[in-house]
């Protein structure tokens, strides 16, 4: 078998000092490691120094926001429960949702949370999630109800691998500045290192879009393939602007920023679909055939986003440049540092 296909071939040491608990402060302190492609140059520098390594390109953000998803409660019988939202459920006849829980429930099983909110389970599924509808003082509610309820009493995400509760200032760390839509679990932790000095610099020289990618739960989960091709990829809800479109049709270079605006990009360019479900898995066997450049933070091992930076610049050359963040102590994961691939 190729060896590019072979999970195990993803994997790589890293020490647990070296995950990120916490995001750099100020932003722009966030460590960068620069790779060009055309003549293999290394630059390690900060994040304050970013525009000043850049090509001529367009730059594209994801603008998704994070919702608070996660929730505690009680079973009718006390007993205490956790409830992860993940997405609302499609082709329902009534609003229900997919949700991770924490703790046995039966189906018609009622659990409770603050502010009066219930969620009745109405269906076990397959992969473990649970179909759950959502009331408030016997009224079902939507997405957006649910949405505005959960800021009020629901906690931010953080990833599975921050082994740490959420605090008041994850409210402010794990969203970008220019996050607007309602809809991801997770952050495109690419754009947390950006402010808004950095952001209006960038926009003197480079033009700058933005689509919207609702980052899932599924962006952690593993891949247990051997063959990697045989993963079934996670898919997600996105929409892209039509000047943004226009881009993608075009032959401006582009630069996105993080998987997830890869990811998108990419699936447009094979569909041409500006909204949808995005289910694209790009590895070293389906390489990226629009985007030119790639900003992105430093990923699990084994996991389908190491896979994506690999498929820009290759298996091998990945991890050399991940075991060399490693020696230089780069932080690692949704908080951590970043690399940009011209």
């Amino acid at each position: 078998m190729n060896e590019d296909l072979i999970l195990s071939h993803y994997n790589y040491n890293l020490p647990q000092e070296l995950i990120a608990n916490y995001p750099a402060v100020p932003k722009e302190n966030a460590k960068l490691l620069i790779y060009k492609r055309k003549n293999q140059e290394i630059y390690h520098t900060t994040f304050a120094n970013l525009k000043d390594f850049l090509p001529n390109c367009t730059i594209f953000f994801n603008d998704t926001k994070v919702i608070k998803a996660r929730i505690y409660g009680r079973k009718e019988s006390g007993g205490k429960i956790e409830l992860f939202l993940h997405q609302p459920f499609l082709n329902s006849k009534k609003p229900s949702f997919i949700v991770q829980i924490k703790g046995r429930v039966k189906i018609n099983e009622i659990l409770h949370f603050e502010k009066n909110l219930i969620a009745e389970v109405i269906e076990i599924l397959e992969d473990g999630m649970r179909k759950v509808c959502f009331y408030q003082n016997d009224k079902i509610l939507n997405t957006n109800e649910l949405y505005k309820l959960l800021d009020k009493i629901g906690h931010i995400p953080l990833p599975p691998y921050i082994k740490r509760a959420d605090n008041a200032k994850d409210i402010e760390d794990y969203q970008s500045i220019f996050a607007k839509n309602l809809g991801a679990v997770a952050a495109p932790t690419a754009s947390l290192h950006f402010s808004e000095d950095m952001i209006n610099d960038l926009n003197k020289k480079h033009e700058i879009y933005h689509l919207t990618l609702h980052v899932g739960a599924g962006t952690f989960k593993n891949v247990e393939c051997e063959n990697i091709q045989e993963h079934k990829m996670h898919s997600e809800f996105f929409s892209i602007p039509k000047q943004a479109c226009e881009i993608i049709d075009s032959k401006k270079p582009i630069l996105g920023i993080g998987t997830t605006v890869t990811r998108s990009i990419e699936y447009y360019a094979r569909t041409h679909k500006e909204n949808g479900f995005c289910d694209l898995f790009l590895h070293p066997n389906n390489p990226p055939i629009r985007q030119n450049y790639l900003l992105t933070n430093f990923h699990l091992p084994k996991s389908t986003l190491i896979m994506l930076v690999s498929s820009f610049i290759g298996r091998e050359r990945c991890l050399k440049l991940y075991e060399l963040a490693i020696k230089e102590k780069y932080r690692f994961y949704s908080y951590g540092d970043a690399m940009l691939i011209l």
